[in-house]
């Protein structure tokens, strides 16, 4: 089973996020859209990887982390499934969504994993 194909997104909390998007866009060139992120493209498979800072907290317990990485899989009930059977953490299964399925697993440093099988045809 394939487990990870690629980075679907990376989530930043933040104290102050206005102004840290702002850094962002200023200093390192990010397009900030209004709704707090920005959108980078990948020409060469039809996807993209979601870049937000947000100031919601909760969206990233249990986990202690200021950030959260969100990986694209292929069969989240397969992948949630196997990871179970190893002993891992895995959290409740979000219900599903016009963005897709969205699953969560706790690494052994205690971050929370954000794992997502887009809908089909993204």
């Amino acid at each position: 089973m394939k487990r990870v194909t690629g980075i679907g997104g990376i989530f930043f909390h933040a104290q102050d996020p206005a102004a840290l998007r702002a850094w962002y866009q200023r200093h390192l060139g990010i397009d900030v859209q209004a709704w707090g992120g920005a959108a980078f493209s990948w020409d060469d498979a039809g996807g993209s990887t979601i870049w937000s800072v947000g100031g919601d907290r909760e969206q990233f317990s249990p986990g202690k982390a200021s950030f959260m990485i969100n990986y694209r899989v292929d069969n989240l009930d397969a992948l949630l499934q196997a990871l179970r059977d190893e002993g891992c953490t895995v959290l409740d299964k979000a219900p599903d969504s016009e963005y897709g399925q969205f699953g969560w697993v706790i690494d052994p440093e205690g971050n929370k994993v954000e794992l997502w099988q887009p809908p089909k045809g993204q």
